[in-house]
């Protein structure tokens, strides 16, 4: 799991809800047992198999790019092989390249008019960028929703477009996208700066100036302790006609641009000189995401996505290796149980009726990277053909900090998007596995912010609907301490079979589920 740090990318959510269960009671007892009798397949002692070799030294800890992560990627790719799952890309290939660089800080400077503005006091970027503009694109909020759109009117392909944080009132001071006295997500920092990026690129943007006052201070923290450590970071490599800009401004540098920037919203183009001359020294990293597909019997082209990170830490300083078992070594090897299942299901000419894709994703650990290049660069199945997303993210050991029954595990997210996906979730556990399911980090004021933390995030972001399967931390999270011996292969084997009943029942129902919660 992905330790924390200021995101600057985000979307939706709400919460809980009161409607029916709804697994579908005509489901005949025969397919009930069938995904009975296919679950017990799932057992601690190939579990155990499979990390004692998957989190062995050997390995080196999985670190992105590093010699032990292509071993890992290899390991899978025979796996999927052995037990005759073929590959998700159409020519066979297991592997989706994921391209990705490990960005130095940059330096350099920005004129803006007559005047000079050195890189870290009053702008601020994390990339390289060299550009000139004699105009840029004031977009307001930089907002697009439901009949609202800052961008009405406006070309802004090949142009710098500048946004304010917070959203619009109207006359009464309720808020328009809400319509109520109630702040949309547009107002979360987490939630909303990636959409605001994001949508400018969608409309042809080259870059996004972004003003928040509010928030400038944390970016500025963020940028002067990377100056400070010589901190590099990870990062996915743009082609040049994808290069995306974004720089964060402080209200000198707004208000140079454009005076009335606190009081108004409406759109227009603004007269400037500016230029950027900033430029950093980045290495270029090859990694590579796992992906193979059990073609839906009756739908094939509606995906369930079940995911988990290969990578980990790698070796420490003094040459330690961070072994992983927990994180995620338990979560890959519980998918390829799962995996194994589901395909005995289909030998036995039971298989799902939609399409279930394994997808074991890289650079999780450097800021949930391979999961963002696939759903946001390259899906290989479409997005809006992806009923839902199951994560798996640390499942074989116990949090120290949890009171009660040791037969427990978090689940995060599975209200959030979809009353169907928790419901369901709550009935499959009920029905075959009775597990106690803990919401204590599903909270939205949960401090740790694990909801933004793993790769399902890139799931919802998309509003797909997720659920995300947690441990807890522990003493030896990050840690050369998480070793396979610590496993509890029982609540591990528990776990996995909630997992596989879950998607069982996503798969096979006759609706899928629906993502009726997205917040607006």
């Amino acid at each position: 799991m992905k330790n924390i740090v200021f995101a600057i990318v985000g979307l939706a959510m709400a919460c809980n809800s009161s409607q029916k269960p709804v697994l579908e009671t005509a489901q005949d007892s025969v397919q009930e047992t069938s995904s009975i009798s296919f679950a017990e397949t799932i057992t601690e002692a190939e579990l155990k198999e499979h990390l004692y070799t998957y989190a062995s030294d050997e390995f080196e800890g999985r670190e992105t790019g590093k010699p032990g992560q292509k071993k890992a990627v290899e390991y899978l790719k025979s796996e999927y092989t052995k037990l005759g799952i073929p590959a998700a890309k159409d020519n066979g290939v297991y592997f989706q390249d994921v391209p990705l660089e490990i960005n130095q800080l940059p330096t350099g400077s920005v004129n803006l008019n007559t005047l000079e503005y050195s890189l870290g006091e009053h702008i601020l970027t994390f990339n390289a960028a060299n550009a000139s503009y004699k105009e840029i694109v004031y977009a307001g909020y930089g907002i697009e929703e439901d009949g609202y759109s800052d961008y009405e009117g406006l070309d802004v392909t090949g142009k710098m477009v500048l946004v304010k944080s917070g959203e619009p009132k109207k006359m009464d001071g309720t808020y328009k996208i809400s319509g109520t006295q109630e702040k949309s997500i547009w107002s979360d920092l987490s939630e909303s700066l990636g959409k605001r990026m994001k949508l400018a690129s969608e409309k042809g943007a080259k870059g996004i100036l972004y003003y928040d006052a509010a928030n400038y201070s944390r970016f500025k923290s963020q940028f002067r302790y990377r100056k400070n450590n010589n901190n590099e970071k990870m990062e996915l490599r743009s082609k040049g006609d994808q290069k995306f800009d974004k720089f964060f401004i402080d209200t000198d540098f707004a208000k140079a641009l454009f005076p009335e920037i606190e009081n108004e919203s409406t759109s227009r183009t603004v007269q400037v000189q500016l230029e950027f001359k900033i430029s950093s020294q980045n290495e270029m990293v090859n990694s590579e995401n796992v992906a193979a597909i059990l073609k839906g019997s009756e739908k094939p082209d509606e995906y369930i996505i079940i995911s988990s990170h290969l990578d980990h830490i790698g070796v420490t300083l003094d040459g330690d290796v961070n072994n992983g078992a927990d994180d995620d070594g338990s979560g890959t090897v519980a998918m390829l149980e799962i995996a194994e299942a589901f395909k005995k299901a289909a030998d036995a000419g039971k298989g799902p009726k939609r399409s279930i894709v394994f997808l074991h994703v890289t650079g999780e650990e450097k800021g949930l990277l391979g999961s963002l290049y696939y759903t946001d660069f390259e899906p290989i199945f479409p997005l809006n053909q992806t009923v839902a997303n199951l994560n798996i993210d640390m499942i074989g050991r116990i949090d120290p900090k949890r009171e009660g029954d040791r037969n427990y595990v978090y689940l995060i997210g599975s209200d959030k998007l979809s009353t169907d996906l928790h419901q369901l979730s709550e009935e499959v556990n009920k029905r075959y596995t009775n597990l106690e399911l803990d919401y204590t980090y599903n909270d939205e004021n949960d401090p740790n912010r694990f909801y933004y933390r793993s790769d399902h995030y890139n799931f919802a972001k998309n509003t797909i609907p997720i659920i995300f399967y947690f441990n807890g931390t522990h003493n030896d999270y990050h840690r050369p301490g998480d070793t396979p011996d610590k496993i509890n292969y029982d609540l591990l084997m528990n776990r996995t079979k909630l997992i596989f009943h879950t998607a069982w029942e996503v798969a096979n129902r006759d609706r899928k589920v629906v993502a009726d919660k997205v917040s607006k």
